[in-house]
């Protein structure tokens, strides 16, 4: 992988035919160590959010130890690249040779569930080990969250009761878990979970070892920027203290997109100009996911391919470049006027679900990866570095 100062010298050097991941390993590791080093909880990284190798061992380099798996994929990845590591396997619904194999392969020994049937599942694909720890998942609400998870996993407060007197008997270690939706902007989202969980605990009538608040700490993106982090913590902190659980009882949480979403820019060519509508060369199919079906704004910026100067900004339509019509972002993008084939477009903060949830279709997908020492994007741990863009559509050249 080649070091550049910024994208400016990629393009002027390289003029990159396929899509390339800026890495910003600076700022995995300002991510990482707040998490480590601030936040009250163990943090397990959800790795769906970026396996990447490059990323992953910016993340262990920075003292995160503790994974969130969720296939068996990529508990192999995670035990096959840092043998150490702690690995939960955290999909509410496993298939039983995946539960095997992680045990007896992998030496994971922490499994969750949300009905009894896959705590039985877990049980019995284990050989009835004494040795597991099993986190409950409960229902909770997603308000205020840009991507609500609640309806398709997590037991309701009966059904949770219930598994967790069940996990009491079979399982050496016993939590609950939750999920307040992906990239939640109410810190209050903790409070209200937490306060569930407890009176799920009390109704159960059984101590419990562990309160995993799952994920969902927002990143930073261009249309609307989240609380300060440290309000996230004082929330969960005040929240823990009034939980019914032992006074040693462990608090986890499971950062993805809080970790990685700054860890990586998205640098695209423009490959047809029609006026002002452009044609690039990643889309929804891409890289762009979130861009076209989640309708996020990520900060932009335009580079010229020849390096002349750019000028005003105006509106452009983006379409990706598969056959399909509607990969197109949602939202119309502000970019500097006149945009041509070859100029390129650089997309921030798409380190988190971005190269996670490309595709081949169309026989693209394709793209290249660099090391760039640029911060122009805005950040949530400490300052970016001098070059700063604005946020939104609305960024300079």
């Amino acid at each position: 992988m080649h070091t550049y100062a910024t994208p400016y010298n990629i393009v002027r050097s390289e003029q990159p035919e396929l899509p390339v991941y800026c890495f910003r390993p600076k700022r995995v590791t300002a991510a990482a160590r707040w998490f480590v080093e601030k936040f009250p909880a163990q943090p397990f990284y959800a790795v769906k959010a970026n396996p990447a190798p490059h990323v992953l061992d910016a993340l262990w380099d920075a003292g995160v130890r503790s994974f969130d798996a969720a296939s068996e994929k990529e508990i192999a990845l995670i035990h096959g690249r840092f043998p150490g590591a702690r690995i939960a396997f955290l999909h509410p619904v496993k298939p039983r040779h995946a539960i095997k194999r992680a045990y007896e392969n992998y030496g994971v020994r922490i499994f969750v569930t949300d009905t009894v049937a896959e705590l039985n599942k877990i049980v019995e694909a284990t050989g009835h080990a004494k040795d597991l720890t099993i986190l409950v998942r409960i229902a909770v609400s997603c308000e205020g969250s840009a991507l609500p998870l609640a309806g398709k996993f997590g037991a309701g407060p009966e059904e949770a009761a219930e598994i967790l007197r069940l996990a009491r008997r079979h399982a050496d270690e016993v939590g609950v878990s939750f999920h307040v939706g992906s990239q939640a902007m109410k810190p209050t989202a903790w409070a209200q979970a937490m306060a569930d969980a407890s009176r799920i605990i009390i109704d159960a009538g059984v101590t419990v070892d562990i309160v995993d608040v799952g994920g969902g700490f927002p990143a930073i993106y261009a249309d609307k920027a989240p609380p300060e982090m440290d309000d996230y913590v004082a929330m969960v902190m005040r929240s823990f203290e009034n939980m019914f659980v032992l006074e040693n009882a462990e608090l986890w949480c499971e950062p993805g997109r809080a970790l990685v979403a700054e860890a990586e820019s998205l640098l695209v060519r423009v490959d047809l100009a029609k006026g002002n509508t452009l044609y690039i060369n990643d889309g929804s199919y891409g890289s762009l996911y979130d861009a076209v079906h989640e309708r996020w704004d990520f900060p932009v910026r335009a580079i010229a391919g020849d390096a002349r100067k750019l000028g005003r900004m105006v509106e452009y339509s983006v379409y990706g470049p598969t056959c399909d019509s509607t990969d197109m972002l949602a939202e119309k993008v502000w970019l500097p006027a006149g945009l041509t084939e070859g100029d390129y477009i650089e997309f921030g903060n798409i380190g988190a679900y971005g190269r996670a949830m490309a595709t081949r279709f169309n026989g693209f997908g394709e793209a290249d990866t660099a090391i760039v020492q640029d911060a122009p994007w805005p950040t949530l741990y400490g300052s970016v570095g001098a070059e700063v863009v604005a946020f939104g559509a609305k960024a300079t050249n």
